[in-house]
């Protein structure tokens, strides 16, 4: 299991809880720490309109990089005139530098389950999906031996908790690609077809899975409802961020001492993440700070105190994403991880829209081209103009948010592009672009 990285103690934890249980499956030692107490009291106590208003009051904004408010998906799906409807709980995490998701479902089992099975409820759905990537076989079975204890103990099934509430829950093995992340792929994958955003509106709310109204949350949002729901609307919105209250789970990696995951503060400063993993490996200087995955932003260390929040995030060209957070040092190029990013990007394009699937393979020859030293005199404004096209065509967030990498790049480090464009030198060492000799000094002339 991944690292979790110690956090001061005056720190809440509503997804992590105090202390990791050492059986995550076993329900009896669950139930004694708190598990299903939502649940109970979202059923006897508050029925689905008093809690859906508790969530809204509380702020809670998904976890899965968009930062929607959550309860506003839940009376999107309760006020659909369909009886039929569906509840699904996102753990198909694609980002390589990711692992939140991932450890919270091999760690909190039923935090997921009793989120989810809350969610379902109150949004009317008597079936509930987690998708989970093929790959995390072992989250698969933990999350399959949570369910079914759920399941004998009445907290799921025909009559959940004896309430007259059914509910059917299922963990999904699903496969595919980097898309999965977003929610309409994510469908298309549990239906078997191609694995392809849609237009939106309509909204997986209005028609999602088979075409009933369908709630998608990351298993992270789902993780904290039960906290909300025992702890009430203001303890949590007492947390963090007051635009978007709580806590996330963050995966930091790259250059740091001792790479790992913690839960903390939304609006924690990303200098301070990093603290927490030790800061940058060896001493060496803090170079730049990639925020929010493949499609993150680049940010230079003079902003490494920027808040880890939504808004502070996306006004300095990053996102939340999956809560990755990957630092470089000073023997990082900045061209060289750019276009590796965008070449990752290009390839995991679903392909369905013309400036993705062409857009983004033409953004990454540019900045292949400005690694080797190739760059034509236009290609800045190029890549610019491009980048902004693809943009404002994009259909799914994949598109919207993918030239991250090179704008954010142009934006902070355009004296480590300049280098390698006007001068054929890479600054830190690592590309090796063709320098051109001055006029007349070629041969010796």
């Amino acid at each position: 299991m991944t690292t979790v990285l110690p956090t001061p103690a005056a720190w809440p934890r509503p997804l992590l809880g105090e202390a990791l249980p050492a059986d995550p499956t076993d329900l009896d030692a669950a139930v004694r720490g708190g598990a299903f107490a939502g649940l109970a009291r979202a059923i006897s106590d508050l029925g689905a309109t008093l809690t859906t208003a508790t969530l809204a009051e509380s702020g809670l904004r998904g976890r899965g990089g968009a930062g929607f408010p959550a309860a506003e998906k839940w009376r999107a799906v309760a006020a659909s005139p369909d009886a039929t409807r569906y509840a699904v709980a996102n753990g198909y995490e694609a980002d390589p530098a990711g692992g939140t998701s991932h450890h919270l479902m091999l760690a909190r089992p039923y935090a997921i389950v009793e989120g989810l099975a809350i969610a379902a409820i109150a949004v009317g759905a008597d079936e509930a999906i987690i998708a989970v990537r093929a790959e995390y076989a072992d989250a698969i079975a933990v999350l399959e031996q949570a369910v079914a204890a759920a399941r004998e103990a009445g907290y799921l099934g025909d009559n959940v908790l004896d309430s007259g509430h059914a509910l059917r829950m299922t963990v999904r093995g699903v496969q595919g690609a980097y898309m999965l992340g977003e929610e309409t792929v994510l469908l298309k994958a549990l239906e078997g077809r191609r694995g392809q955003p849609e237009q939106r509106p309509p909204y997986p709310s209005e028609r999602g899975l088979w075409g009933r109204p369908t709630l998608v949350h990351n298993v992270v949002t789902l993780a904290a409802v039960p906290w909300i729901v025992v702890h009430g609307a203001d303890a949590y919105r007492a947390i963090g961020d007051p635009d978007a209250p709580g806590t996330v789970l963050v995966a930091v990696s790259g250059a740091v001492a001792t790479p790992g995951i913690a839960e903390v503060p939304t609006g924690t400063p990303l200098e301070t993440i990093i603290a927490l993993a030790g800061g940058v490996a060896d001493g060496r200087p803090l170079k730049a700070i990639l925020v929010g995955g493949p499609s993150g932003g680049l940010l230079p260390a003079d902003l490494a105190a920027t808040p880890y929040a939504f808004g502070a995030l996306r006004a300095a060209g990053a996102h939340v994403g999956s809560g990755s957070i990957v630092v470089a040092d000073d023997r990082t190029c900045i061209v060289d991880l750019a276009r590796l990013l965008t070449r990752y990007c290009a390839d995991e394009a679903c392909g369905k829209t013309i400036p993705c699937r062409i857009g983004l393979r033409r953004a990454a020859e540019i900045g292949e081209r400005i690694a080797a030293g190739l760059a034509r005199p236009t290609d800045r404004g190029l890549l610019a103009d491009l980048g902004a096209d693809i943009v404002e065509s994009a259909l799914c967030d994949h598109e919207r948010l993918a030239t991250g990498p090179l704008t954010t790049a142009m934006r902070y480090f355009g004296p480590e592009i300049d280098a390698h464009i006007l001068r054929g030198v890479c600054p830190a060492g690592v590309c090796a672009p063709i320098g051109v000799a001055a006029a007349g000094t070629a041969n010796g002339g």
